[in-house]
């Protein structure tokens, strides 16, 4: 009885064992077609932003347009003063908005033709190639508030300027990490890589360090300093 079970035991993993190759072939065989062997290959590569530009605005709420922008004014050489603290020296200052706001009726609650008070709005941005800098001055220029501004800050965005030579060394790297790949898928067939028959490139992910993130249109991540920049290569090879 028991050398029955040891046989059946013998027969059954050797069936498991056929129908591994044979699924380990098909897989091969999927990516192979007229004597050509089509490879997705990928590359990254961590850099550091050279580059942070941060944008915000002050923003004026007085009864007349002329105590508005005389409010403006000192609210601009305020944040200007704290700027020249932090060394930053390319301040731009964007065209101001103003508008007037207007009365209600009481009752109705409707509009009135009366003006209630003139809104101004003023535009601001900073950048630095000292990314560190303009993360610090996007985490505490809103203490400004204190000082009686009025400020409202976006997010910092951060650039790396060598991200088209970049791009290329990546590509080129994608590319050899494709004919790798299709050298190992080759092996169980016994033949070899041969001469590339084409090569597309895939779209490029930018996002930060630890993102999984993917999108087909490509993600362009300028929210972190530190990036992870990633690169895709299909390339087709002949079977020799």
């Amino acid at each position: 009885m028991l050398e029955r079970i040891e046989k059946l035991q013998i027969i059954s993993l050797g069936l498991l064992v056929a129908l591994g190759l044979i699924v380990s072939t098909k897989m091969v065989s999927s990516a192979i077609s007229n004597n050509v062997i089509s490879v997705t290959g990928s590359a990254y590569e961590i850099v550091k932003s050279d580059s942070g530009t941060l944008n915000f605005n002050i923003v004026v709420k007085r009864t007349t347009k002329q105590e508005a922008y005389s409010a403006m004014q000192d609210q601009i050489k305020t944040v200007e003063k704290y700027l020249a603290g932090k060394k930053i020296k390319d301040i731009g200052i964007k065209t101001i908005n103003g508008y007037y706001t207007y009365k209600r009726e009481p009752k109705t609650g409707a509009y009135t033709d009366i003006p209630e008070a003139y809104n101004l709005y003023q535009p601001m941005e900073i950048s630095s190639e000292n990314v560190e800098l303009i993360k610090e001055i996007s985490n505490d220029i809103t203490g400004l508030i204190n000082q009686g501004v009025d400020i409202n800050v976006s997010a910092p965005s951060y650039d790396y300027s060598k991200l088209p030579q970049l791009k290329v060394t990546l590509l080129e790297k994608a590319s050899e990490d494709a004919k790798n790949r299709a050298v190992s898928m080759l092996k169980p067939t016994r033949n070899t890589v041969g001469k590339i028959q084409s090569v597309r490139m895939g779209v490029y992910q930018i996002t930060p360090v630890n993102s999984t993130d993917v999108s087909d249109m490509g993600i362009n991540d300028t929210s972190s300093i530190d990036k992870k920049v990633t690169a895709v290569a299909n390339v087709s090879f002949t079977i020799k």
